[in-house]
């Protein structure tokens, strides 16, 4: 069975729509045994991830995450062309307190998000090289206003790639609107860590709404219910 771009479609919505897509085991692993996710859900997963990147304006993703996976900055190449059309390439945003990004993402086509009290000297290095600093709230990044700066800018497609913390994150202040869930057919064991990490229970209902199995990899999305 192949997937049906259709399925990730974004709707429209008065403001920026937050999709996240993560994988888990089984047995509930956000990692495989060598402690990544990115090949966790195999092919059908690279798939309905190569999809959803080529429909969003942005790609939301931790520091911390994209150091781990190995991430650069996206271009083209790594898209479906066909969906992707004349628009460019997804901007990939860095959440970031400290700053501290990688040196493969101190380019142009990377935006970070942080917070107002985030270093001087650190964010003007960034952007000196092109990196875009976007500054929103104090103790805690105020997200509602992150939303609205990437309105502005005509991002209204958000893709949340994690980590765990990110979408920890993104649930406790209810600004996700829906997970895009891979189960891969396999249990790891161990003490991989839950697709969710947060300090608190943050109960969110959501909804079924659409389940592709692809080569024994089960696809899901479900929805925020309000």
């Amino acid at each position: 069975m192949t997937i049906d771009p259709s399925a990730y479609a974004y709707p429209d919505a008065p403001r920026p729509w937050v999709r996240a897509t993560m994988v888990t085991s089984v047995d509930g692993s956000a990692q495989d045994a060598d402690g990544v996710s990115g090949s966790l859900g195999g092919e059908p997963d690279h798939r309905a991830f190569t999809i959803m990147r080529s429909l969003a304006h942005v790609v939301l993703v931790g520091a911390g995450t994209a150091r781990a996976e190995g991430y650069g900055p996206i271009t083209r190449r790594d898209l479906d062309a066909e969906l992707l059309g004349d628009r460019p390439a997804p901007t990939l945003v860095l959440v970031t307190r400290s700053l501290d990004v990688p040196a493969g993402l101190r380019t142009e086509g990377v935006a970070v998000v942080t917070t107002n009290g985030a270093d001087a000297e650190k964010s003007l290095v960034l952007e000196e090289a092109g990196v875009e600093v976007l500054r929103h709230g104090d103790d805690d990044i105020d997200w509602p206003g992150v939303l609205d700066a990437f309105s502005t800018r005509g991002w209204d497609h958000v893709l949340a790639e994690g980590g765990p913390t990110l979408l920890g994150e993104l649930l406790r202040v209810d600004v996700l609107d829906e997970l895009c869930l891979t189960i891969a057919p396999t249990a790891v064991g161990g003490p991989g860590p839950r697709i969710v990490t947060s300090s608190e229970t943050q109960p969110r209902p959501l909804e079924l709404a659409d389940s592709t199995v692809v080569d024994g990899v089960l696809l899901t999305r479900w929805l925020r219910v309000r």
